[in-house]
């Protein structure tokens, strides 16, 4: 590829898994530590991409679709409990 574009082989919304992991591990602490839980993995996962040369818009989009699927698996173990999967 000319231009070095960086390609996402595997777009982290994809990653169903990390992100129910992240929902359970959210889930087991308190309100207020679960969520400063989630958005250090986002800061985590944002730093990751940057550090992978991916353009800034791409972080941000990437980041915002990362904890979009983390929210809603919370949303899935809060209403549904460990049986949705």
């Amino acid at each position: 590829m000319s231009g070095g574009g960086v390609v996402l082989p595997f777009p982290i919304t994809r990653r169903h898994g990390f992100a129910r992991r992240q929902a359970e591990v959210a889930a087991s602490y308190n309100p207020r530590s679960g969520e400063a839980y989630i958005k250090r993995q986002l800061i985590i996962r944002a730093d990751a991409l940057r550090r992978r040369g991916v353009s800034e818009a791409l972080v941000v989009r990437e980041v915002h679709a990362l904890e979009a699927a983390i929210r809603a698996e919370l949303w899935k173990l809060v209403l549904f409990g460990g049986a949705a999967r």
